[in-house]
């Protein structure tokens, strides 16, 4: 094994847009385990919306990453070396690491070992197969509680989230319309995802009126991926007893001042309807049940991730970028095998 770990660094609080010069990669030591730890020997790091909210001072949900420290991020490794009973060398696993070529880890930073062998590509267990397929399922489930016929709008709709939650909307049996920035994309929904319909949202004029062409009756269930405007767009179109499910809001991670909220969340009281946030955290007693059925419906070929799969771990922070200029066109992550 080698003795250099190569790894990004928050060098400062990012401003807006992450820029390179908010990076460093440097070259360290590879992590020596303590008792109950062990070193993983990374294999793909995963990019994601939410590591944006990790790097402001306040942090979120996550606690804000040091500076100086490497980024956090969920990462597929190879144990290499452990000082833990029930972490053994050799075994694979999805944990909380970072952008790194190594990662010292503990138990808690665990999400799921990964079965030995098997014939599942690895990718999927940083997509369908990990926590994003279960928070699209979990909070569709639990919160959106789709019913056959109902009318299920998702916005970022062709991102990992949305086309997941879109393809899960189709099996519980509604009818699904999703958002996406180009025409390319929309058409990936409609022609390869079976969406019933989709709108573009950097040509909708009147996004509202717009949003009600696609929805005539109404929204029963909106997964929201964006927040800012489409919120607001969406609230002027649900129906009696809707439900929100708010899982992210991209369209603000990069915000250097606070937007004003909806104007119209009387809504939800003239429609009796409620938004709640999810973290997959909150149902960690579903996420068995959750990787049970999100295998069984893969391998029926009813359900599946689109995976963007990089190499080029020298240029983290432009990757990075990909999700904020819409370039993606998949779960994106990168390869270190």
């Amino acid at each position: 094994m080698t003795t250099v770990n190569r790894q990004w660094l928050l060098k400062r609080r990012p401003k807006g847009v992450p820029l390179d010069e908010d990076f460093e990669l440097v070259d360290g030591p590879v992590p020596e385990p303590g008792d109950g730890e062990f070193v993983t020997r990374n294999l793909i790091l995963s990019v994601d919306p939410a590591q944006r909210g990790w790097m402001d001072e306040g942090g979120n949900y996550f606690p804000p990453i040091p500076l100086g420290t490497p980024v956090s991020a969920g990462v597929i490794g190879q144990i290499v070396a452990s000082r833990n009973p029930d972490f053994a060398v050799g075994e694979r696993l999805y944990a909380i690491g970072s952008w790194s070529e190594y990662s010292l880890l503990g138990s808690g930073f665990v999400f799921r070992k990964l079965p030995a062998g098997g014939d599942i590509p690895l990718a999927k267990y940083n997509s369908l197969l990990g926590g994003m397929g279960c928070s699209a399922l979990i909070a569709l489930r639990e919160i959106g509680r789709p019913k056959p016929g109902e009318t299920l709008f998702i916005s970022g709709a062709a991102g990992n989230m949305g086309t997941l939650a879109g393809q899960m909307g189709k099996l519980f049996g509604c009818r699904v319309v999703g958002s996406a920035g180009s025409e390319e994309k929309c058409r990936y929904l409609e022609e390869h995802l079976g969406f019933d319909a989709t709108l573009n949202y950097r040509t909708a004029g009147d996004l509202s009126a717009e949003i009600g062409k696609v929805c005539p009756e109404g929204i029963d269930i909106y997964y929201d991926n964006v927040g800012g405007p489409m919120l607001e767009a969406v609230l002027d179109n649900i129906r009696l007893h809707a439900r929100i499910v708010m899982n992210g809001s991209i369209a603000e991670y990069n915000d250097t001042e606070p937007r004003p909220g909806p104007r119209n969340l009387w809504n939800l009281l003239v429609k009796r309807a409620f938004i709640e946030g999810f973290l997959l955290p909150d149902y960690a007693d579903r996420i068995d049940d959750a990787l049970a059925q999100l295998e069984a419906w893969y391998r029926a070929g009813k359900l599946d991730a689109r995976e963007d799969i990089r190499t080029d771990f020298e240029n983290m922070p432009a990757v990075f970028r990909a999700l904020f200029d819409g370039s993606n066109t998949g779960k994106l992550m990168v390869s270190l095998e």
